[in-house]
Protein backbone atom coordinates (compact mmCIF):
# COMPACT_ATOMS: atom_id res chain seq x y z
CA UNK A 1 0.00 0.00 0.00
CA UNK A 2 1.42 3.37 -1.00
CA UNK A 3 1.68 6.44 1.19
CA UNK A 4 -1.00 8.08 -0.93
CA UNK A 5 -3.41 5.26 -0.14
CA UNK A 6 -2.74 5.59 3.58
CA UNK A 7 -3.94 9.22 3.66
CA UNK A 8 -7.45 9.59 5.11
CA UNK A 9 -10.15 10.57 2.65
CA UNK A 10 -12.84 13.18 3.00
CA UNK A 11 -12.58 16.68 4.45
CA UNK A 12 -9.36 17.83 5.99
CA UNK A 13 -9.47 17.78 9.79
CA UNK A 14 -10.36 21.10 11.36
CA UNK A 15 -7.62 22.98 13.10
CA UNK A 16 -8.18 23.59 16.78
CA UNK A 17 -10.67 26.41 17.22
CA UNK A 18 -9.58 29.40 19.26
CA UNK A 19 -11.84 30.39 22.12
CA UNK A 20 -12.46 34.12 21.58
CA UNK A 21 -14.95 34.58 24.41
CA UNK A 22 -12.30 36.06 26.69
CA UNK A 23 -11.05 38.57 24.14
CA UNK A 24 -12.12 42.22 24.15
CA UNK A 25 -15.02 42.93 21.71
CA UNK A 26 -12.78 44.56 19.08
CA UNK A 27 -10.65 41.37 18.87
CA UNK A 28 -13.51 38.87 18.51
CA UNK A 29 -14.74 37.45 15.20
CA UNK A 30 -11.50 38.36 13.48
CA UNK A 31 -11.31 38.34 9.68
CA UNK A 32 -7.60 38.89 8.86
CA UNK A 33 -8.09 39.21 5.11
CA UNK A 34 -10.82 41.81 5.54
CA UNK A 35 -8.70 43.71 8.06
CA UNK A 36 -5.80 43.67 5.63
CA UNK A 37 -7.90 45.14 2.85
CA UNK A 38 -9.32 47.83 5.10
CA UNK A 39 -5.81 48.67 6.33
CA UNK A 40 -4.73 49.25 2.73
CA UNK A 41 -7.73 51.48 2.02
CA UNK A 42 -7.13 53.54 5.16
CA UNK A 43 -3.43 53.88 4.33
CA UNK A 44 -4.11 55.02 0.77
CA UNK A 45 -6.78 57.45 1.97
CA UNK A 46 -4.04 59.47 3.67
CA UNK A 47 -1.83 59.62 0.58
CA UNK A 48 -2.79 62.26 -1.98
CA UNK A 49 -0.46 60.86 -4.66
CA UNK A 50 -0.70 57.16 -3.86
CA UNK A 51 2.05 54.72 -2.92
CA UNK A 52 4.13 52.10 -4.67
CA UNK A 53 3.65 48.48 -3.69
CA UNK A 54 7.03 48.52 -1.93
CA UNK A 55 5.97 51.57 0.09
CA UNK A 56 2.70 49.89 1.06
CA UNK A 57 4.57 46.75 2.15
CA UNK A 58 6.94 48.86 4.26
CA UNK A 59 4.16 50.92 5.88
CA UNK A 60 2.06 47.87 6.74
CA UNK A 61 5.00 45.63 7.74
CA UNK A 62 3.60 42.64 5.84
CA UNK A 63 5.00 40.29 3.23
CA UNK A 64 5.09 41.44 -0.38
CA UNK A 65 3.07 38.43 -1.56
CA UNK A 66 0.07 38.99 0.71
CA UNK A 67 -0.01 42.71 -0.10
CA UNK A 68 0.19 41.93 -3.83
CA UNK A 69 -2.79 39.57 -3.69
CA UNK A 70 -4.90 42.00 -1.72
CA UNK A 71 -4.00 44.93 -3.97
CA UNK A 72 -4.95 42.93 -7.04
CA UNK A 73 -8.37 42.18 -5.58
CA UNK A 74 -8.92 45.83 -4.65
CA UNK A 75 -7.94 46.87 -8.16
CA UNK A 76 -10.23 44.23 -9.67
CA UNK A 77 -13.14 45.51 -7.54
CA UNK A 78 -12.23 49.10 -8.51
CA UNK A 79 -11.61 50.37 -4.99
CA UNK A 80 -7.97 51.02 -5.88
CA UNK A 81 -6.49 52.12 -9.21
CA UNK A 82 -3.01 51.96 -10.68
CA UNK A 83 -1.41 54.94 -12.34
CA UNK A 84 -0.73 54.62 -16.11
CA UNK A 85 2.82 53.38 -15.56
CA UNK A 86 1.53 50.73 -13.17
CA UNK A 87 3.93 51.44 -10.31
CA UNK A 88 1.71 53.40 -7.92
CA UNK A 89 -1.63 52.68 -6.29
CA UNK A 90 -4.25 55.19 -5.16
CA UNK A 91 -7.87 55.14 -4.07
CA UNK A 92 -10.43 55.30 -6.83
CA UNK A 93 -13.67 57.27 -6.50
CA UNK A 94 -15.72 54.15 -5.78
CA UNK A 95 -15.88 54.72 -2.02
CA UNK A 96 -16.92 58.32 -2.67
CA UNK A 97 -19.64 57.15 -5.03
CA UNK A 98 -20.90 54.56 -2.56
CA UNK A 99 -21.03 57.12 0.25
CA UNK A 100 -23.02 59.52 -1.90
CA UNK A 101 -25.60 56.90 -2.81
CA UNK A 102 -26.95 57.63 0.68
CA UNK A 103 -26.41 61.25 1.77
CA UNK A 104 -24.48 61.25 5.06
CA UNK A 105 -26.97 63.38 7.01
CA UNK A 106 -29.93 61.28 5.87
CA UNK A 107 -28.04 58.13 6.84
CA UNK A 108 -27.20 59.58 10.26
CA UNK A 109 -30.82 60.59 10.87
CA UNK A 110 -32.10 57.16 9.82
CA UNK A 111 -29.72 55.50 12.26
CA UNK A 112 -30.45 57.96 15.04
CA UNK A 113 -34.26 57.97 15.02
CA UNK A 114 -34.79 54.47 16.50
CA UNK A 115 -32.18 55.18 19.18
CA UNK A 116 -33.76 58.54 19.98
CA UNK A 117 -37.22 56.95 20.12
CA UNK A 118 -35.99 54.38 22.64
CA UNK A 119 -34.47 57.18 24.73
CA UNK A 120 -37.70 59.18 24.84
CA UNK A 121 -39.69 56.12 25.93
CA UNK A 122 -37.26 55.30 28.75
CA UNK A 123 -36.57 58.87 29.85
CA UNK A 124 -40.11 60.30 29.36
CA UNK A 125 -38.40 63.38 27.94
CA UNK A 126 -37.98 64.79 24.43
CA UNK A 127 -34.73 64.60 22.50
CA UNK A 128 -33.25 66.37 19.49
CA UNK A 129 -30.17 65.97 17.31
CA UNK A 130 -28.16 68.99 16.21
CA UNK A 131 -25.60 69.28 13.42
CA UNK A 132 -23.35 72.15 12.38
CA UNK A 133 -24.77 74.18 9.51
CA UNK A 134 -23.36 77.41 8.06
CA UNK A 135 -22.22 79.04 11.27
CA UNK A 136 -24.92 77.79 13.62
CA UNK A 137 -26.74 74.57 14.57
CA UNK A 138 -29.50 72.85 12.60
CA UNK A 139 -31.96 70.66 14.52
CA UNK A 140 -32.00 67.74 12.10
CA UNK A 141 -34.16 65.31 14.08
CA UNK A 142 -36.53 65.57 17.02
CA UNK A 143 -38.75 63.18 18.97
CA UNK A 144 -41.17 64.26 21.69
CA UNK A 145 -41.85 62.37 24.88
CA UNK A 146 -44.63 59.78 24.50
CA UNK A 147 -45.89 60.81 27.95
CA UNK A 148 -47.26 64.04 26.52
CA UNK A 149 -45.34 66.22 28.98
CA UNK A 150 -42.10 67.59 27.58
CA UNK A 151 -40.31 70.58 26.13
CA UNK A 152 -39.07 70.25 22.57
CA UNK A 153 -37.19 72.15 19.87
CA UNK A 154 -38.77 71.91 16.43
CA UNK A 155 -37.04 69.93 13.71
CA UNK A 156 -35.58 72.26 11.09
CA UNK A 157 -34.99 75.07 13.59
CA UNK A 158 -31.64 76.85 13.58
CA UNK A 159 -30.22 77.59 17.02
CA UNK A 160 -27.13 79.47 18.13
CA UNK A 161 -23.61 78.08 17.98
CA UNK A 162 -22.32 80.13 20.92
CA UNK A 163 -25.19 79.99 23.41
CA UNK A 164 -26.66 76.48 23.18
CA UNK A 165 -25.60 73.11 24.54
CA UNK A 166 -25.56 71.65 21.02
CA UNK A 167 -23.33 74.43 19.72
CA UNK A 168 -20.88 74.13 22.57
CA UNK A 169 -20.63 70.34 22.13
CA UNK A 170 -19.92 70.74 18.41
CA UNK A 171 -17.20 73.30 19.16
CA UNK A 172 -15.68 71.26 21.99
CA UNK A 173 -15.24 68.23 19.74
CA UNK A 174 -14.11 70.01 16.57
CA UNK A 175 -10.54 69.77 15.28
CA UNK A 176 -8.56 73.05 15.36
CA UNK A 177 -9.15 73.93 11.69
CA UNK A 178 -12.88 73.22 11.88
CA UNK A 179 -13.15 75.16 15.15
CA UNK A 180 -11.68 78.29 13.59
CA UNK A 181 -13.88 77.93 10.50
CA UNK A 182 -17.02 77.49 12.59
CA UNK A 183 -16.28 80.63 14.60
CA UNK A 184 -15.51 82.59 11.43
CA UNK A 185 -18.79 81.51 9.80
CA UNK A 186 -20.92 82.21 12.87
CA UNK A 187 -23.55 84.94 12.65
CA UNK A 188 -25.60 85.80 15.76
CA UNK A 189 -29.23 84.69 15.73
CA UNK A 190 -32.15 86.61 17.23
CA UNK A 191 -31.90 86.62 21.02
CA UNK A 192 -28.41 85.10 21.14
CA UNK A 193 -26.79 85.34 24.57
CA UNK A 194 -23.24 86.73 24.24
CA UNK A 195 -20.27 84.87 25.73
CA UNK A 196 -16.68 85.99 26.27
CA UNK A 197 -13.75 84.14 24.70
CA UNK A 198 -12.51 83.22 28.18
CA UNK A 199 -15.83 81.77 29.32
CA UNK A 200 -16.28 79.89 26.03
CA UNK A 201 -12.81 78.35 26.33
CA UNK A 202 -13.50 77.30 29.93
CA UNK A 203 -16.88 75.80 28.96
CA UNK A 204 -15.42 73.80 26.08
CA UNK A 205 -12.61 72.46 28.27
CA UNK A 206 -15.11 71.40 30.91
CA UNK A 207 -17.11 69.57 28.25
CA UNK A 208 -14.02 67.72 27.04
CA UNK A 209 -13.08 66.81 30.62
CA UNK A 210 -16.41 65.21 31.52
CA UNK A 211 -17.62 64.14 28.06
CA UNK A 212 -20.97 65.95 28.13
CA UNK A 213 -22.71 69.19 29.11
CA UNK A 214 -25.45 69.66 31.69
CA UNK A 215 -26.67 73.14 32.63
CA UNK A 216 -29.69 75.42 32.84
CA UNK A 217 -30.96 76.44 29.41
CA UNK A 218 -29.85 79.89 28.28
CA UNK A 219 -33.13 80.28 26.35
CA UNK A 220 -35.94 78.86 28.50
CA UNK A 221 -36.56 79.09 32.24
CA UNK A 222 -37.09 75.76 34.04
CA UNK A 223 -35.31 73.65 31.41
CA UNK A 224 -32.02 71.83 32.03
CA UNK A 225 -30.08 70.97 28.88
CA UNK A 226 -28.29 67.61 28.92
CA UNK A 227 -26.19 67.05 25.82
CA UNK A 228 -23.74 64.42 24.55
CA UNK A 229 -21.68 64.30 21.33
CA UNK A 230 -22.10 61.72 18.57
CA UNK A 231 -18.45 61.09 17.72
CA UNK A 232 -16.89 60.12 14.41
CA UNK A 233 -13.85 57.86 13.88
CA UNK A 234 -11.47 60.79 14.49
CA UNK A 235 -13.16 61.70 17.80
CA UNK A 236 -14.78 64.84 16.38
CA UNK A 237 -18.49 65.50 16.79
CA UNK A 238 -20.68 64.49 13.86
CA UNK A 239 -23.74 65.70 15.75
CA UNK A 240 -25.12 66.13 19.25
CA UNK A 241 -27.95 64.52 21.18
CA UNK A 242 -29.67 66.91 23.57
CA UNK A 243 -32.49 66.42 26.07
CA UNK A 244 -34.20 69.61 27.29
CA UNK A 245 -35.07 68.10 30.67
CA UNK A 246 -38.11 69.33 32.59
CA UNK A 247 -38.96 68.09 36.08
CA UNK A 248 -42.51 66.99 36.82
CA UNK A 249 -43.91 68.27 40.16
CA UNK A 250 -47.21 66.36 40.19
CA UNK A 251 -47.70 62.86 41.63
CA UNK A 252 -46.21 61.09 38.61
CA UNK A 253 -42.78 59.64 39.37
CA UNK A 254 -40.61 59.43 36.27
CA UNK A 255 -36.85 59.06 35.71
CA UNK A 256 -34.80 61.69 37.49
CA UNK A 257 -32.13 63.74 35.77
CA UNK A 258 -29.33 61.30 36.70
CA UNK A 259 -31.23 58.46 35.03
CA UNK A 260 -32.02 60.62 32.01
CA UNK A 261 -28.34 61.54 31.71
CA UNK A 262 -27.37 57.86 31.70
CA UNK A 263 -30.00 56.99 29.09
CA UNK A 264 -28.74 59.81 26.86
CA UNK A 265 -25.13 58.77 27.35
CA UNK A 266 -26.00 55.25 26.19
CA UNK A 267 -27.86 56.58 23.14
CA UNK A 268 -24.93 58.78 22.08
CA UNK A 269 -22.50 55.92 22.64
CA UNK A 270 -24.60 53.64 20.45
CA UNK A 271 -24.44 56.14 17.58
CA UNK A 272 -20.76 57.06 17.97
CA UNK A 273 -17.88 55.56 16.01
CA UNK A 274 -15.41 56.59 18.70
CA UNK A 275 -16.62 55.82 22.19
CA UNK A 276 -13.60 57.02 24.16
CA UNK A 277 -15.12 60.37 25.10
CA UNK A 278 -18.77 59.37 25.40
CA UNK A 279 -18.54 58.15 28.95
CA UNK A 280 -18.58 61.26 31.08
CA UNK A 281 -18.66 61.39 34.84
CA UNK A 282 -21.52 61.01 37.25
Amino acid sequence: MTDKELKPRGRRPKTEEIDESGLPPEDRYRAPALDKGLDILELLASQAHGLTRAEIVKEMDRSASEIYRMLERLVARQYVMRNPSGDRYALSLKLFALANMHPPLSRLINQALPVMDEFTRKAEQSCHMGVYDRGNVLISAQISSPSGWSFSVQRGARVGLLDTASGHLLLAYANPDSYQRMLAEHTPLDGEVPISHEKLAATLQSIRDQGYLERDSAQTFGVTDVSFPILGPDNTALATLTCPYIRRIDRHVGPDIAQVRQFLREAAKTLSFSQSAVHGKG
